[in-house]
């Protein structure tokens, strides 16, 4: 059988994304598909409790030196979708933020600005009568032990650092429509 770069390259790239598919994993039992009344923001028109949900995660690359964790709605009717939570600098031997962590000022990391204009979890809350909308949770494992933002930086900023950091991430997903 003659091997091309072509045939390499994609046997190389299924490894790799088969070996982090095995690996660093991100978990929550407080979403399971569809996010609760606990997760829908209170405001803008939603009643909610807007409680952020316990996330765990695993498995983790040996070089990890922090994490980072974002919530995102790609399917916000705002042409670059809503950043619902914005997590960073979180040590290297947590592995769970517990339910309410997002609700609460917080020593050991920093949480900044979401599109709501302030920190701290914003939960679910799209247009009535729009399609169900994409909740993404994504972890990241860094290689840097701080990004060297505050809690001011935006999403946007921060997403900007992260992707130069970044040497893993996982991401579990759940809908919302009303």
């Amino acid at each position: 059988m003659k091997y091309t770069s072509r045939k390499i390259f994609l046997t190389l790239a299924l490894s790799v994304s088969t070996l982090f598919a095995e690996g660093f994993t991100l978990k929550s039992d407080d979403i399971s598909g569809q996010l609760s009344n606990d997760q829908v923001f209170n405001g803008f028109g939603c009643s909610g409790k807007n409680i952020s949900p316990k996330l765990t995660w695993e498995n983790a690359p040996k070089e990890t030196k922090s994490f980072a964790l974002m919530v995102y709605d790609p399917d916000a009717p705002t042409g670059s979708g809503w950043w619902h939570w914005v997590v960073f600098d979180i040590p290297k031997d947590k592995t769970t933020l517990e339910k309410g962590f997002g609700n609460n000022e917080q020593k050991d990391v920093v949480q900044s600005i979401t599109d709501f204009g302030k920190s701290g979890f914003g939960g679910a809350c799209p247009p009535i009568g729009d399609k169900p909308h994409r909740y993404i949770f994504t972890i990241h494992a860094l290689d840097v032990d701080k990004l060297g933002l505050d809690k001011n930086a935006n999403a946007a900023l921060v997403g900007f650092y992260l992707n130069s950091h970044t040497i893993a991430k996982s991401s579990v997903m759940a809908y919302y429509g009303r």
